[in-house]
């Protein structure tokens, strides 16, 4: 990722190896980068049909799905003024052909009749979701209203956020979303019932750390059994750079699919 100041206190950042450019606020609220592209690449590169981004933010991870996948129409779906503002500036520094794919709505997807008014229901192949990780328990929120809001979980938690995906999801649909790595007891409790077939990739700062983060992928009302597939080491031992593997991820020239 590369940054350069941009007018009005936002920067912008390069990602997939500089094919992506995103305009995001400097300060003050969530700022987007490794966690979205990760989540992007949880999307195969032969993926097709209708892909929405739940709580999209300023449009990093989806708009890096429709640079990567040729194949989806994606949804850029948020409740924040601000940050649709932003998305919708970041869909327009896209080649005609990506921006032709994308399109933004305005929506609180916890609310289920204006999500179903905006979004349909059970009309998604694709939902991906870089939900808030923690409870208000957890962390003190941060004084702005923004960035606690993509931080800290709310009424219903990350359950209400699976509920929300199994809704909109066709049958058979997929959903993806990263979340943190002490979470796999939360992801599996609200995916149970609704998702099989969880594939948990847990992604790891370096080898010999815990995982911080855990990518995931579910098929709506499938009874498949959950799995742990190979997990991802982002940095070496010493140093600061990317391994192989992880840089071929972030540039976009390898995915994360579980298949």
């Amino acid at each position: 990722m590369t940054s350069v100041d941009a007018d009005g206190g936002t920067t912008v950042d390069r990602f997939l190896g500089g094919r992506l450019a995103i305009e995001q606020p400097a300060r003050g609220r969530h700022r987007a980068g490794l966690d979205a592209i990760l989540l992007a690449a949880a999307v195969p590169a032969d993926a097709v049909g209708r892909l929405i981004d739940f709580g999209a933010g300023v449009g990093t991870a989806g708009l890096a799905v429709a640079t990567r996948v040729a194949g989806v129409a994606v949804i850029l779906a948020e409740r924040d003024a601000e940050a649709l503002d932003l998305a919708a500036r970041n869909r327009a520094r896209c080649a005609a052909e990506i921006a032709g794919r994308v399109t933004l709505a305005a929506v609180d997807l916890i609310v289920g009749a204006a999500r179903e008014a905006a979004l349909g229901r059970e009309a998604a192949d694709w939902v991906i979701a870089n939900p808030p990780y923690f409870t208000p328990h957890e962390v003190r929120a941060s004084p702005s209203a923004a960035r606690a809001a993509a931080h800290v979980l709310t009424a219903g938690g990350l359950e209400a956020w699976i509920r929300a995906a199994a809704a909109t999801l066709a049958p058979g649909g997929r959903l993806a979303l990263i979340f943190k790595g002490d979470g796999l007891a939360e992801i599996l409790a609200a995916c149970a019932g609704r998702f099989g077939e969880v594939a948990i990739r847990p992604i790891h700062p370096r080898a010999e750390a815990a995982a911080h983060r855990l990518l995931v992928t579910a098929i709506k009302g499938s009874r498949g059994p959950a799995r742990i597939v190979p997990g991802l080491v982002l940095h070496p031992a010493a140093g600061s750079g990317y391994l192989d593997a992880a840089d071929a991820v972030l540039r976009g020239d390898a995915d994360l699919a579980t298949g």
